[in-house]
């Protein structure tokens, strides 16, 4: 393993290890089959939030089914795109993959609470529990990632400030 990994690059690596899979094969069953994928236990709420509060047709049911399938395969892409530079990272010793890690929690967390919220609306139990777990996950992850900064911005930073110090831009020396 690389010993200059952050937690959060470590624990970005874990929830992708968790989300490609899954979020692609409940994209892939919608895919399949619309009608059925969206009524699987991964999609209920959102489907029965759908026909039940929205009142839509076939139609419109299945366009949502895919638009939900879509969003899914992107929050599953944007975490391979990290895996992808994590390994590239690992590789080269140097770097950043914050921004497609930050992309795939973002969006995949909102995904997931739309979910809860509608599992919540219908009084599915179940799925409840699987979103409400899925966006904690998510979600932890995320601030995870904002509270372990990246180290070499805060030795810059530090950097900065101890130039500052010793006879920065505010000095009354002639010679700085």
């Amino acid at each position: 393993m690389y010993q200059g990994w952050r937690i959060s690059t470590f624990n970005g690596v874990l929830v992708a290890a968790y989300v490609i899979p899954v979020w692609t094969i409940s994209a892939l069953k919608v895919w399949i089959s619309p009608i059925r994928g969206f009524y699987d236990r991964s999609n209920i709420a959102a489907a029965m939030y759908v026909s039940d509060f929205l009142g839509l047709d076939a139609v419109n049911t299945v366009r949502v089914a895919w638009l939900l399938a879509l969003g899914k395969v992107i929050v599953a892409a944007f975490f391979l795109v990290f895996l992808l530079m994590v390994v590239r990272e690992a590789l080269r010793k140097k770097g950043s993959c914050d921004e497609a890690l930050a992309f795939a929690l973002g969006l995949g967390a909102f995904i997931s609470m739309a979910g809860l919220i509608a599992a919540s609306k219908v009084g599915e139990i179940a799925a409840l529990r699987l979103h409400a777990s899925e966006a904690l996950l998510l979600i932890g992850a995320a601030i995870l990632l904002i509270v372990d900064g990246d180290p070499a911005a805060s030795r810059t930073r530090k950097e900065k400030q101890a130039g500052l110090a010793h006879g920065g831009y505010l000095s009354s020396s002639p010679s700085s």
